[in-house]
């Protein structure tokens, strides 16, 4: 796990671990814009076939929102295209919040990675190309005020936000600017959550050049499992059934669960399959083996 920092992209990262680690099968899950900090899940060697399976979680930021002005990016690294006085209560402003809370439909910031027809609407809209991005079901858990300051001409709101994967903290700054009849963009974006990885477990860039080693920045496989996924313990056979991509009986439990050998070692993901008529009584079906049979 890696706090990333400031001004580096997702793949700036990536290339600095590879090079660290002296491998090029380094990979990152949840991608943060170079404006942002915070955690960045990377794997290496064979974590990077978790990746995909780790991406799918609850995220938690906290943030700088400025109200007031208008950015073409939605963020602090566009351009300024408008500014507005600001005059809002804090009962309107706990309003205007409220109804970005829950289960909302969002359109992402046209400068973001989302691809359009194979094309990142980002680099589209470099290329000055016009992208219209369609609204899309997100949820914020929270969306909760911890400071704001009047400036002269903007105020400044210190936030913290829950959310699935998918929401674009730039675009509910964006959104609470419009609600609020003001404008507004983010300034400040810091992840410090992602699912059960936390900012306890991240390692700066700085420290792992100066040690010249990834260690500081490892968690185990095992335990990036048993934080991810409910923990299955297997009998020898069906560790031995596993390791030949063979079905298993079922887990009685929703979604992929972590399986381990009894000495504790992480053999696969399963998820339950239904009954069909090979095996009337349904079975666990593995859908990544990290420990393949010779």
């Amino acid at each position: 796990m890696v706090d990333k920092p400031t001004g580096w992209t997702s793949h700036d990262v990536v290339g600095k671990l590879r090079r660290l680690a002296r491998t090029r099968k380094v990979g990152h899950a949840g991608t943060l814009d170079p404006m942002a900090t915070g955690v960045l899940i990377c794997g290496i060697g064979r974590a990077t076939r978790l990746l995909g399976h780790l991406a799918l979680t609850d995220k938690t930021y906290t943030a700088t929102i400025r109200l007031g002005v208008v950015t073409s990016t939605d963020d602090a690294e566009g351009e300024v295209v408008a500014e507005h006085p600001v005059s809002v209560s804090d009962a309107a402003l706990a309003t205007a919040m409220a109804t970005l809370t829950g289960e909302i439909a969002q359109v992402p910031s046209s400068v973001s990675a989302i691809k359009v027809d194979g094309k990142r609407a980002y680099a589209r809209v470099r290329a000055g190309e016009t992208v219209e991005l369609a609204a899309r079901p997100v949820t914020v858990s929270r969306f909760a005020l911890v400071a704001r300051r009047d400036l002269e001409r903007f105020v400044d709101l210190d936030v913290v936000v829950d959310c699935s994967t998918g929401t674009y903290i730039r675009a509910l700054a964006r959104d609470l600017g419009a609600a609020l009849g003001c404008g507004g963009h983010l300034t400040a974006l810091r992840r410090t959550q992602v699912g059960r990885f936390g900012l306890d477990v991240a390692a700066g860039l700085d420290q792992l050049v100066e040690a010249g080693t990834v260690e500081a920045a490892l968690v185990g496989l095992p335990d990036a499992v048993a934080r991810t996924f409910p923990a299955r313990t297997l009998s020898d056979d069906e560790v031995r059934e596993l390791s030949f991509g063979r079905r298993i009986p079922l887990s009685g439990r929703a979604g992929p669960v972590g399986a381990f050998a009894p000495d504790g070692t992480v053999v696969a993901l399963v998820e339950d399959r239904p009954a069909d008529p090979e095996r009337p009584e349904g079975s666990a079906k593995p859908i990544l083996v990290f420990a393949p049979a010779d």
